[in-house]
């Protein structure tokens, strides 16, 4: 069972109530997602509020929404930001992603997400968990993720998403048809040499060429310790890497 809380270096996410807990996948996005030049941010689905959290946190002016369709994720991660030494730079919202587009928000410099991915596999008898894990029509499809950024990112912006590689592949499909090319690709494996298991996407309008980098999570020893790339990426959050 996953702990109710993760205790980070300044900030401590609550979790009981979120669907999704502290995950790998999120605080890798949270800490390569590339901040340069960003005025205001918005987190999709932020659930415990991590990635709103992990952006004050690199970024010292940054004002940063969120959005959350879930009630009680949303209240878990209104107190988590209430709690952090930035909170009067974080909004978050009880919205769906439609509700909140309605609202005609001001345009953003950088929209980060880490959205439902699980489009073929079975789904949790929990509600909570499969809005969570799964994309939906009426919840957060890609359709919607792609066109909302291609409505509310300035022309300059940049929508930073992680998912696994043949998501990734659908989701680039989905995102060139509203004029977004990926502009950045971080490979994430386990291992050195290992299949990548996520991308991390930096979408923007006129991109060109597409940047690739790597990262391993763990080493190639038997032990399997975290790589010098990862505890870099991370060492200004876990408590001990």
């Amino acid at each position: 069972m996953p702990n109710d809380y993760f205790q980070f270096q300044q900030f401590r996410i609550e979790q009981a109530d979120c669907a999704m807990k502290v995950s790998t996948d999120a605080c890798l996005l949270g800490a390569a997602a590339d901040l340069t030049g960003a005025t205001r941010l918005l987190d999709i689905g932020t659930g415990t509020g991590l990635l709103a959290l992990m952006a004050a946190q690199r970024h010292a002016t940054v004002d940063i929404e969120a959005v959350e369709i879930d009630a009680a994720a949303s209240v878990q991660a209104t107190a988590n930001a209430a709690a952090s030494p930035w909170a009067g730079r974080i909004c978050i919202h009880s919205l769906s992603l439609a509700e909140y587009a309605a609202t005609r928000p001001a345009p953003f410099s950088h929209i980060i997400c880490n959205p439902p991915f699980f489009r073929q596999s079975l789904r949790s008898p929990d509600a909570a968990r499969t809005t969570a894990r799964h994309e939906a029509a009426d919840t957060l499809s890609f359709d919607a993720l792609a066109d909302f950024a291609a409505d509310f990112l300035l022309a300059d912006g940049l929508l930073t998403v992680l998912l696994p590689p043949p998501e990734m592949q659908a989701f680039e499909r989905v995102a060139a048809a509203t004029g977004l090319q990926p502009a950045t690709r971080l490979l994430v494996r386990h291992r050195p040499g290992s299949r990548p298991l996520r991308h991390i996407v930096g979408f923007r309008r006129e991109a060109g060429a597409t940047q690739e980098t790597e990262l391993s999570i763990r080493t190639a020893t038997d032990e399997g310790e975290y790589s010098a790339e990862f505890r870099a990426l991370l060492s200004g959050f876990y408590l001990a890497l």
